[in-house]
């Protein structure tokens, strides 16, 4: 009878995890609002019934009572983060809301099954970590010249970055000098650099107006690369160097920095690798000797991957059932090899999908990022978006051999309060973008209202006809307003030409509190101008009407 209720809980996982995953993209198509609310009220009860048949699983497995302590504390955490911060913040993203409970609750089940004082430890300490990050939109919302911190932000984030360094506090493992200790709590300064260093980019690009400035941003950004080298965190100059050229890209939209970012990168690895495979480099050296054919080291260096590999592979698409598999055998598999764990007990399907979740988050910060009309908070969310699945793709793609270990975590699943943290703070502050975005469609509707009704009185258009460029946030098309993440974003303008560049990024009106980017000159892009019958674009002056194109109001709300 047990083997019948594990049996049928584990294939009932898969196919709830599939239906949630689904539902993740089915969200973005739906129609009106509506339909949204319903496939996130699904996805609530596809997290829980996932939840409770995975700790079903574990009890008849283990014969360990102690999980049946650990389910409700946990269940009840997530009821109440889901439903606070949604009456807290109604108008935050919902969807990410989701995905932040489902991803931590897999990562509560798995550090359960692998290792209950781990579990515990996490549990704690990431509970409060979530406590303290829902602060972080209300603490925005008062903060409003952020976008000006640029040298603090740099300041700041090289030296947390050379904290490293402290004698008595520093720490290396693995070869790679990136951990502190303090307190006997071990944390990794340059998860929270990240964001430091993705709010300095932002920053810099809004203020930037010469090439001069440009290369001034560029070499201390290269300076956080350059201490990540010493401290021979490879896998973190990954993730700052591709949120830097991604983010360089957003602002100029010239592909030049992008094409040329990757061929200088690819360049520059190769030529380190060759020159010092043997002194700096010499563990990432192992890393890639191992990576190539790790059955033929596996005595040393491919041990790891080895047992990563034969895990995920017995497995097979529908897994061992949890409890049921021996994932003690990989090293570290609480942190950096969770996933093969994850795959070994509950299938390659399951895999397939948590992956997916993880795109359906990328994709949805992506979407707030191209809505949202403030330069600085634009570029800050779609350079979390980068980052975030950069570390997804080095961790999966390491321990599935596609590439070399990088040593990063798997966001909220992971063992490791830093790196949840972190995420939790990025995913607080994308949530407040989110309800800017949602602010600045409603004051485009009320423009849009108050241009019908000049129109009207002054007998340019029939009562009860739509103006160019109106319509609710759903169906706007190019407006960058709206709140959800469904909408297409245009709001965001062509370049100003820097000066002798032939490049630039958009500016904000001094004083105005908007960021609506003009166009920039010589640059062939800008904002679109509206178009007879296209429903997009700003609405013009209108001979006679009195009225014209509405500026910023104070205290409208918009930035």
């Amino acid at each position: 009878m047990i083997n019948i209720i594990c049996v049928t809980s584990k294939y009932l996982v898969l196919v709830f995890m599939a239906l949630y995953t689904i539902k993740c993209f089915t969200y973005f198509t739906a129609k009106d609002q509506k339909k949204r609310d319903w496939n996130l009220n699904v996805q609530v009860f596809y997290i829980f019934a996932i939840h409770f048949l995975c700790h079903v699983m574990l009890y008849f497995h283990t014969d360990d009572k102690t999980v049946l302590g650990y389910y409700p504390i946990q269940i009840l955490i997530a009821i109440l983060y889901i439903t606070i911060f949604h009456a807290v913040y109604p108008k935050a993203s919902r969807l990410l809301i989701n995905n932040i409970t489902f991803l931590m609750l897999i990562g509560y089940t798995m550090l359960t099954r692998l290792d209950h004082t781990l579990a515990v430890r996490q549990f704690i300490l990431a509970t409060v970590c979530l406590f303290l990050a829902s602060f972080i939109p209300f603490i925005m919302g008062k903060l409003s010249k952020m976008r000006n911190w640029t040298v603090l932000y740099g300041i700041v984030g090289i030296l947390v970055l050379l904290t490293v360094f402290v004698p008595g506090i520093g720490v290396s493992i693995y070869g790679a000098r990136n951990w502190i200790s303090i307190g006997g709590i071990s944390l990794q300064p340059m998860e929270f650099v990240k964001i430091i260093f993705v709010l300095f980019v932002a920053s810099g690009l809004v203020k930037a107006s010469t090439l001069k400035d440009v290369t001034i941003n560029a070499l201390i950004a290269a300076a956080f690369m350059a201490v990540l080298a010493v401290e021979k965190d490879f896998g973190a100059i990954a993730i700052f160097y591709l949120a830097y050229i991604s983010m360089v890209y957003l602002a100029t939209s010239r592909p030049i920095f992008l094409i040329g970012g990757l061929v200088l990168v690819v360049g520059v690895v190769v030529l380190g690798y060759i020159l010092f495979k043997d002194s700096l480099f010499y563990h990432i050296s192992v890393r890639v000797e191992a990576w190539k054919d790790p059955f033929a080291y596996r005595d040393g260096g491919g041990y790891q991957l080895s047992e990563s590999l034969f895990a995920i592979g017995t497995g097979g698409f529908t897994g061992l059932g949890l409890g049921k598999g021996m994932p003690y055998y990989i090293p570290v598999s609480e942190s950096d090899f969770i996933f093969s764990a994850i795959c070994e007990e509950m299938g390659l399907i399951f895999g397939l999908c948590l992956i997916l979740v993880y795109v359906s988050g990328f994709i949805a910060m992506s979407n707030i990022a191209m809505k949202c009309r403030a330069p600085f908070y634009k570029y800050m969310t779609f350079g979390f978006a980068i980052s975030y699945i950069i570390q997804v793709f080095l961790n999966i793609g390491g321990v599935t051999k596609f590439i070399p270990s990088t040593g990063v975590t798997l966001p909220l699943v992971s063992y490791g309060i830093s790196s949840v943290f972190s995420t939790l703070i990025m995913f607080s502050m994308v949530q407040f973008v989110y309800i800017l975005v949602g602010k600045e469609g409603e004051a485009i509707e009320e423009e849009e209202r108050s241009l019908r009704a000049a129109a009207e009185a002054n007998g340019r258009i029939r009562p009860g006809i739509a103006i160019a460029g109106a319509g609710g946030p759903e169906t706007q098309a190019a407006a960058g307003a709206g709140g959800s993440e469904t909408q297409a974003a245009a709001g965001a303008g062509g370049p100003k030409a820097w000066e002798g560049s032939g490049s630039g990024r958009p500016e904000a009106r001094e004083g105005s509190g908007t960021g609506r980017p003009e166009t920039w000159e010589g640059s062939g892009a800008g904002r679109p101008e509206a178009r007879e019958g296209s429903g997009t674009g700003r609405p013009e002056a209108r001979e006679g009407s009195g009225s014209g194109r509405p500026e910023t109001r104070e205290g409208s709300g918009r930035e």
